[in-house]
């Protein structure tokens, strides 16, 4: 399956009472990997584009607790779809080797983010033409 068919928004299950909202995700159930790693981002403005990558390894599982960003994801051979975060029950899932740009940041944006591996900036692809090459070499095109 080719990965850009692999992201997929997520809804998490909600509890909650007059006392306030619960939401629960783990890893391997709620979401498809285990997590090796958890980082947030906030405090972002609105013009500000956080991410410009792609990983080889890791796959990422996006939400924002709190206000709302968007999301570019593209596939490296001129796919791509914009997703909105702004629910804390809902997150979007990246596989490997897609292209995400994080952006639009509300004033109160929270983005969580939950990583399958922990940091290796070797892993990391940092330019878009060169996640391109990889793709086409990938898909045994070079």
């Amino acid at each position: 399956m080719h990965n850009m068919n692999k992201v997929r928004m997520l809804e998490f299950p909600q509890r909650g009472d007059q006392r306030g909202h619960l939401v629960v995700v783990e890893g391997n159930q709620d979401i498809p990997f285990e997590i090796k790693r958890v980082f947030y981002i906030y405090g972002s403005d609105a013009e500000v584009v956080r991410g410009q990558h792609a990983n080889r390894l890791t796959e990422f599982v996006l939400i924002n607790v709190a206000g709302r960003s968007k999301v570019r994801v593209a596939d490296g051979e001129g796919n791509e779809a914009i997703y909105c975060l702004n629910r804390p029950h809902t997150g979007i899932y990246l596989p490997t080797m897609i292209w995400k740009d994080m952006y639009d940041f509300s004033e109160d944006s929270v983005l969580l983010v939950l990583a399958s591996e922990h940091y290796d900036a070797s892993e990391y692809i940092r330019n878009y033409e060169e996640f391109e090459k990889e793709i086409k070499t990938l898909n045994g095109e070079v």
